[in-house]
């Protein structure tokens, strides 16, 4: 009795304070994943951690410099310069700048960074799934998602920061898309655009992969929302042109989201995709890189064996690839279990009827009539289009099984036939899919069917405490101290490779530079003047350095006949040179660029006497193109949404709005919902 007062206690004190208390649990369990980033130091022995840091680093060069979105990173590849950001997304990076311009170092605000990803991850995992199957589905696949073992190879032996940051927004798109085709509202489709661009703009393969996803998803919500109102069993000849002009309907307010969202994130994309030939990939896709087939031995999806080497072609990886036990078997008991129910779905409770209080079944009623898959623990759901809802557990059965089979070699000669295969690198890494389609299963087990909101049962608690328990040991993480400088970037650069990127007019990948000897030698750079070149030309010449930022670098010279004047950084699409008066700074005339040596380092002939070149890395046509058409989605949300506002403002101010005839106030599909005066 005691329990009981006290749990009602609670739920009317969080009522009162519009407090979700399955919000406060997630936010709870994932201090357990997160808690390893809380010591002191930083986990500089993962995979990319040490990327992070200094993606972080060079992100934080060009905001230094006054460049709002800098395309160029000026110190990687030794100081050559690379165009990262146009190719890699940078949104992950632009979350840790706002911690570190609040004060925090860079190790500091990346360890941030991943903990906001873990709690984010749950709290959109939760807003999803509680959307389709209620509150305690949501607080399962909440927990399974930020638990799952992959996830913990993910942070703190992959320390994929981007990829971190994408679990965040790809349950808000699933989320999105469900919302617009179950209640197509003007919000929801502006919220899809915004998920969607930003998952695009953190992490492209994520958005990749999920956009083909998507085709399925979309078209099972689509066909099953349509047979709620017209079934397959009375669907004839005649009816096919409606029926389809109906899916059509249903399909354009999530159309919209997606293309909006591929129009916001066009300033990067388009250019990321335009402009990808024009750097050296070999690096990624060479060397332990290359494509060698690193398939999952089927035993590693079950093996609790835990590592943080490297994948290797073979058995002998020295990472995990598992399921983890506890999720598997939630997964495999929601599919199972909704195959053998005579009714593959709990229906939700219909709404009470005005003056027909006798219809309205007693709790025990409604108890008895919406089952969980645990066959307990019933009334607290919220999902409401329950044949979508069960369709999506077997949607994602399949994915989850289609996944499995990619992982491993028998799919090869599926690999080997598709083109895009070399950009997933390793077969392994769909094991991210995964944990997307398992979580959403995991919470299936705890699906139900009432519409009252409790605090969760017991056997809800016990399926988190499952998860939790089951990847406890795997979170772990070793930390040490270690200085962030251009020193250290260029040691990591001549450690890692692949950090050495190159432009496609690179013959030959540098392995040091000039401007990494006066890093670590603690000189500041003041010039990136080739002066070995410069003086080996015949005639009095002389040149210094005016002013040099990320993006820019003004040369002043000297010299008694025509001479070349080479810069120390790659060539790429948006580098220009421009002769500039020396009173005025005003340009003269653009000169024309031409690549020196095996490097291809940007070379121009100047003309005898004093003047300046203004070196300038400037936007390309389509980058001001696809820029302009970001720039004009993100106009129209604004005309719209502001011109919605208005319209309703005036409504509610009209003259008589409130007499005559009777106003609907609430939708008729909701609870209490119907005509009222």
């Amino acid at each position: 009795m005691g329990d009981g007062r006290t749990t009602r206690h609670a739920l009317r004190l969080t009522r009162g304070l519009c407090v979700d208390p399955f919000v406060l649990l997630v936010i709870l369990f994932s201090l357990f994943p997160i808690g390893p980033l809380l010591q002191p130091g930083y986990f500089w022995g993962a995979h990319d951690a040490r990327h992070s840091v200094y993606f972080l680093f060079e992100l934080d060069r060009g905001i230094q410099d006054g460049i709002l979105y800098p395309r160029w990173q000026p110190d990687f590849a030794f100081g050559y310069g690379y165009p990262f950001f146009n190719i890699y997304g940078p949104l992950s990076s632009y979350v840790g700048e706002a911690f570190h311009l609040l004060g925090f170092g860079f190790t500091d605000s990346v360890k941030i960074v991943f903990a906001l990803s873990v709690v984010g991850s749950g709290l959109a995992m939760y807003g999803f799934v509680k959307q389709v199957m209620g509150q305690r589905a949501g607080l399962v696949a909440a927990v399974a998602y930020m638990f799952i073992p992959y996830r913990m190879v993910d942070l703190y032996v992959r320390a994929s920061l981007a990829e971190a940051v994408a679990t965040v927004f790809v349950p808000l798109v699933l989320w999105g898309v469900w919302d617009t085709l179950h209640h197509p509202r003007w919000a929801n489709v502006v919220g899809l655009a915004f998920a969607y661009a930003a998952l695009i703009f953190t992490h492209p393969l994520t958005g990749m992969l999920l956009t083909l996803i998507l085709t399925g998803y979309v078209a099972v919500l689509a066909v099953a929302r349509v047979g709620q109102q017209q079934p397959w069993g009375e669907l004839s000849r005649e009816s096919l042109v409606p029926w389809l002009g109906h899916l059509g309907h249903v399909l354009a307010p999530a159309a919209v989201g997606l293309v909006l969202g591929l129009y916001m994130s066009a300033f990067f994309v388009v250019p990321a995709m335009t402009e990808n030939p024009f750097v050296r990939v070999d690096q990624w896709y060479g060397g332990r890189y290359a494509w060698g087939g690193d398939f999952v031995e089927f035993y590693q999806l079950f093996s609790p064996t835990w590592g943080t080497g490297a994948s290797v072609p073979g058995p002998n990886d020295g990472v995990s690839f598992q399921l983890g036990v506890v999720p598997l078997v939630l997964s495999l008991f929601a599919v199972v279990s909704l195959l053998r129910r005579k009714r593959p779905y709990p229906r939700p409770n219909p709404p009470p009827r005005r003056g027909r209080e006798k219809d309205i079944p007693s709790r025990g009623e409604r108890e008895a009539d919406s089952p969980s898959l645990l066959g307990r623990e019933q009334g607290e759901g919220s999902g409401s289009a329950s044949p979508s809802s069960a369709l999506l557990v077997l949607f994602f059965g399949a994915l989850s099984a289609l996944v499995v089979l990619l992982m491993l070699d028998v799919s090869a000669p599926l690999w080997a036939a598709l083109p895009l295969a070399r950009l997933a690198q390793f077969p392994w890494r769909l094991l991210a899919l995964t944990v997307v389609s398992m979580a959403f299963l995991c919470g299936a087990v705890a699906w139900e069917g009432s519409s009252e909101r409790r605090l969760p049962g017991l056997s809800t608690l016990v399926l988190v405490a499952l998860l939790v328990l089951g990847s406890l040991p795997y979170i772990r993480a070793e930390m040490s101290e270690r200085e962030v400088s251009l020193a250290g970037l260029m040691q990591f650069q001549q450690s890692s490779d692949e950090m050495t990127g190159s432009t496609a007019w690179v013959r030959r990948i540098p392995r040091w530079s000039p401007m990494a000897d006066y890093a670590i030698a603690g000189k500041p750079l003041t010039s990136k003047v080739d002066y070995g070149s410069l003086y080996r030309q015949p005639g009095r010449l002389q040149a210094r350095t005016l002013e040099r930022y990320s993006n820019r670098e003004m040369v002043e010279y000297s010299a008694e006949r025509s001479a070349l004047v080479t810069l120390n950084t790659f060539y790429y699409p948006g580098w220009h040179a421009y002769l500039l008066n020396r009173q005025t700074n005003a340009v003269l005339e653009e000169m024309p660029i031409a690549l020196r040596g095996e490097l291809g380092l940007m070379t121009v002939r100047v003309p005898a006497g004093v003047g300046r070149v203004l070196f300038r890395f400037e936007s390309t046509p389509m980058r001001k193109l696809s820029a302009a058409a970001s720039w004009a989605s993100l106009a129209l949300v604004l005309v719209l949404t502001l011109g919605r506002l208005v319209i309703r403002r005036r409504d509610r101010r009209r003259p008589g709005r409130n007499s005559g005839a009777p106003i609907a106030t609430q939708s008729l599909g909701e609870p209490g919902g119907g005509v009222h005066p």
